[in-house]
């Protein structure tokens, strides 16, 4: 337990917490949205720092991240808790748990999670994932730092939905991020995610206007936000506001948790596929076998770049982060990773 950034304290012994837009108002004795968030006696503390529920080394393809050091290696630590309760979560045992309801947190300090990940041979960083990290930002942070100092990349899985001071305090510290975009409409973040859209359209756009390396995941929801016509204006948003080279995952939904809908049908993901297809040069189909949507190919010939099978990757047609045939610019700068 540490005392948490980004918080006020008012009449009564209250806080409020500033890390994300739910500005959760938190007596004392209680927590915030996120259940990890706790006011001690009128002081907001980060429960869950140096605790940890999960860690491993995985593909980087994993995250998903496809264009981020394509075929590596990198180490995956997680905890509890998260900021938004979506009804389909995956990782819910994890992401809607408090402390007093998960005994498996295992002490991790900053400096063992960054000793693992060194003495991995070959891993490229951490990956701050499987709950939301934002919410256990003081933690995330300090292990970013140490890690930075041994030449690591950091990496956050995220839904983006952070208040704007903390999220350019991390610009310094993370070198990639995965955020889901979980629909383009306010109806489904209220409706489902209990949380609203437009925060994290604003953090994809500063992520943009800071030169931050990002890939975008759409997970596309049967009878909830699979409607042609909002996807449409999702990707051409993206295209339009984020830039046509910006990498897009449009991941199949199974029922979990909460939500019971049929799986996405492999006839949609592939229609999605064709309209993203028509405003972005990078668009991958996740969570289902397809014969579209797996490789890297140049969009300007069309050449094969980077082979994909489940998460076997090669990298057959780039050089310095370009098509070996036509020259074209496919990953830029700190992405090359070979």
């Amino acid at each position: 337990m540490q005392k948490a950034s980004f918080w006020n304290k008012l009449e009564n012994n209250k806080t409020i917490c500033n890390l994300c837009p739910h500005n959760c108002v938190i007596p004392v004795g209680k927590r915030g949205v996120c259940k990890v968030r706790k006011n001690i006696n009128g002081e907001l503390f980060a429960e869950t720092y140096g605790q940890i529920c999960s860690s491993g080394f995985d593909p980087i393809e994993k995250k998903p991240l496809y264009h981020f050091f394509p075929g590596s290696v990198i180490f995956s630590v997680g905890s509890i808790g998260c900021n938004l309760h979506c009804k389909f979560c995956q990782n819910w045992e994890i992401s809607q748990s408090s402390p007093d309801e998960y005994p498996y947190l295992k002490n991790a300090s900053p400096q063992e999670i960054v000793r693992s990940a060194v003495n991995k041979k070959d891993n490229i960083g951490i990956a701050y994932t499987y709950n939301e990290p934002i919410v256990w930002y003081e933690y995330m942070l300090d292990i970013a730092k140490l890690a930075k100092k041994e030449n690591l990349k950091n990496v956050m899985v995220t839904n983006g939905y952070i208040n704007q001071k903390p999220l350019e305090e991390l610009m310094e510290y993370i070198d990639a991020f995965s955020v889901d975009l979980k629909a383009f409409t306010e109806d489904f973040y209220k409706k489902i995610s209990f949380a609203e859209l437009h925060p994290v359209k604003e953090t994809l756009r500063t992520l943009r206007r800071n030169n931050k390396y990002f890939e975008i995941t759409n997970l596309v929801i049967t009878d909830e936000n699979d409607d042609e016509n909002d996807f449409t204006e999702m990707v051409k948003w993206i295209a339009g506001e984020l830039g046509a080279d910006t990498v897009f995952h449009i991941s199949r939904y199974f029922p979990t948790y909460k939500l019971t809908n049929q799986p996405t049908s492999v006839t949609t993901l592939l229609k999605f596929y064709e309209i993203a297809k028509e405003h972005l040069n990078y668009v991958y189909i996740g969570n289902a076998s397809t014969e579209k949507g797996q490789n890297t190919y140049c969009p300007k010939c069309g050449e094969l770049l980077i082979h994909r099978s489940r998460y076997s990757t090669q990298v057959e047609g780039l050089e310095n982060g370009k098509c070996k045939k036509c020259g074209h610019q496919v990953l830029v700068g700190d992405s090359w990773g070979f």
